[in-house]
């Protein structure tokens, strides 16, 4: 009951009890730009982190399911250990598909480093053959010893040491951006308490007239509350807005372009924006009524 008594409390706040607050000058500046920009700020934090999530997703799917079997061979040897290769995969329990890559295939492979005009025919390049597995997985170790006693040239990797790494830097980059909101809250609610101690101090006379005609200390209080979190409500919704217009304007997610162009929101994701201005708009709640209560206290 209190609770609710508090919110109508502050639904219903007189416009009297506002003159308390000054409507314009600094602290409405500070306040408003601080909460745009910090909300503009939290829009990326959270596409980094939600996109980071799904970077994480991505890779750990792709690398579980798929190995490579690299043959190194003399020349008039690659085509016969190739063939012999394909047929132990074929063959072996938890292999879904087997196929030797073309050479156009691991020219893309290594175009990223070595550029597009690579001459690989000149080169004594391995054999590549791709292995997906089945849902139920290969036993590494017996397809390895396989390997080695029917084509001696063959080498087994699984993608496990390359998938831990990148798995676990998607996700540090997904702890990075909630970190990252995390703190731009409390550096909201530190600008804003600054702001509205210094309207407190701004005020000191007016506040002690109002206490002389009968008003309570809560009544005051709740004018600066008010005041002060509808300005960093509609200061949050700005900056949500310009941080939402931004992030569509970013190149969208594509194989060429990384990971950097997926930096975004998808599906329902983009509902969440409307959690940021809530979010900032509580923050001024709570940071304002701490500081009105803590400087009305020290001019008893």
């Amino acid at each position: 009951m209190s609770a609710l008594r508090s919110i109508l409390d502050f639904a219903i706040c007189d416009a009297q009890a506002e003159r308390v607050v000054p409507p314009t000058g600094f602290t409405v500046r500070l306040t408003v730009f601080s909460s745009a920009a910090m909300a503009f700020l939290v829009v990326f934090a959270l596409a980094l982190a939600l996109a980071s999530g799904r970077l994480a997703n991505r890779w750990g799917d792709e690398l579980a399911r798929s190995a490579t079997v690299r043959i190194s061979a003399p020349v008039e040897q690659m085509a016969a250990q190739t063939e012999a290769a394909l047929n132990v995969l074929r063959t072996t329990e938890g292999v879904e598909t087997a196929r030797a890559l073309t050479l156009d295939e691991q020219r893309a492979l290594l175009a990223p480093w070595f550029g597009s005009d690579l001459a690989l025919d000149t080169l004594p390049l391995p054999q590549m053959i791709e292995v997906i597995e089945s849902a139920d997985g290969f036993d590494g170790d017996g397809l390895r010893l396989r390997l080695a006693g029917e084509v001696p040239g063959a080498v087994l990797d699984n993608h496990a040491r390359w998938r831990a790494p990148l798995v676990s830097a998607a996700g540090s980059l997904r702890l990075l951006g909630w970190v990252s909101i995390l703190l731009i809250g409390m550096a909201t609610g530190a600008m804003i308490t600054l702001a509205a101690n210094a309207a407190l101090a701004a005020n000191v006379q007016v506040i002690a007239v109002m206490r002389l005609v009968g008003a309570r200390d809560a009544y005051i209080a709740q004018a600066f509350v008010r005041r002060f979190t509808l300005r960093a409500l509609g200061g949050s919704a700005i900056g949500t807005v310009l941080g939402a217009i931004a992030l569509l304007l970013l190149p969208s997610a594509s194989e060429k372009g990384g990971f950097l162009t997926g930096l975004g929101f998808q599906g329902a994701h983009w509902l969440l924006l409307l959690l940021v201005p809530i979010l900032a708009a509580l923050v001024a709640f709570l940071s304002t009524r701490m500081a009105a209560r803590n400087t009305l206290r020290s001019l008893t």
